[in-house]
């Protein structure tokens, strides 16, 4: 649908270039993770296979958004970008902290760790629920997804709504985040202590993993502290002098880092009563 508006610039979708280069720096990781979902199937490998291919799509849509006046005032095109662009971010979020909790399992396969922890029990257990993480994140892409439909709408109300709704799913993606790297410190901290069972023949990925998880979970919480702290300003939050670097390039070095050899557990592995689709 076109009217004559410019829907890119009103996105702050101007730079094609940027576009470009970052749905052609997908493109390798994208056939990284398929090939390991074939060879080694784990959840983390298979949804950041999805997750890069969305994001090829999206700045793939972004390209044509900038580069072509007649597709930058599609109002559906441009909905589209905003919502693909938007859901992706559930699928590196979840893997990481599936391979955290995994990496758990692994380094902790009889709970030990997660029995002594008194008063705290409950709360950690929430924390390390996988069902109750999915819920979470799943609602923040549906509130997501009704906000920047409702955003685009000629109705006041319905543009209100969608800001509220938009914002209540930034916050939700941001509280995920802190609990991510909040249990990775906890990892960390209980490897430190030498509560966690270790190897003799520990790849690069085992030797070093929690140093990169929370390079992931510090990447990921900057991205979304981004869009939480101009939730109210949307000029700044569609700059792409911030937008770039703030939100794009942490997304793309968290999943590079996921690349690391050892670092994702194999079905293997993990305890007989852990599922990979858990």
């Amino acid at each position: 649908m076109s009217n004559g508006i410019n829907y890119a610039d009103f996105g702050g979708i101007h730079s094609l270039a940027g576009a470009i280069i970052f749905a052609i720096l997908y493109v390798p990781l994208f056939f990284y993770f398929l090939r390991q979902s074939i060879r080694r199937p784990t959840y983390v490998f298979i949804v950041l296979t999805v997750f890069c291919l969305i994001r090829v799509t999206s700045f793939v849509l972004r390209a044509v958004l900038a580069g072509s006046s007649s597709a930058a005032q599609n109002l559906n095109l441009y909905i589209a970008e905003q919502v693909i662009y938007n859901v992706g971010f559930f699928g590196v979020l979840y893997s990481a902290y599936t391979l955290v909790l995994d990496r758990e399992l692994v380094a902790d396969p009889d709970g030990k760790h997660s029995s002594s922890l008194g008063p705290l029990q409950i709360i950690t257990r929430l924390m390390r629920n996988r069902h109750l993480i999915r819920l979470t994140l799943m609602a923040a892409v549906v509130l997501g997804i009704i906000g920047a439909t409702d955003l685009e709408s000629s109705n006041p109300s319905e543009v209100n709504t969608g800001t509220t709704l938009r914002r209540a799913s930034i916050y939700i993606f941001l509280v995920v985040a802190c609990l991510l790297l909040i249990e990775t410190l906890m990892f960390a901290m209980a490897e430190h202590t030498d509560e966690y069972r270790r190897r003799d023949d520990e790849s690069f990925g085992l030797k070093h993993g929690v140093l990169i998880l929370l390079g992931i979970a510090l990447l990921l919480v900057m991205r979304e502290a981004f869009f939480a702290a101009t939730s109210t300003n949307a000029s700044k939050q569609d700059n792409e002098h911030l937008w770039y670097p703030l939100s794009a390039l942490p997304e793309l070095l968290a999943a590079t880092l996921f690349m690391t050899p050892g670092l994702v557990p194999a079905r293997t592995e993990l305890p007989e009563t852990r599922s990979v689709w858990a």
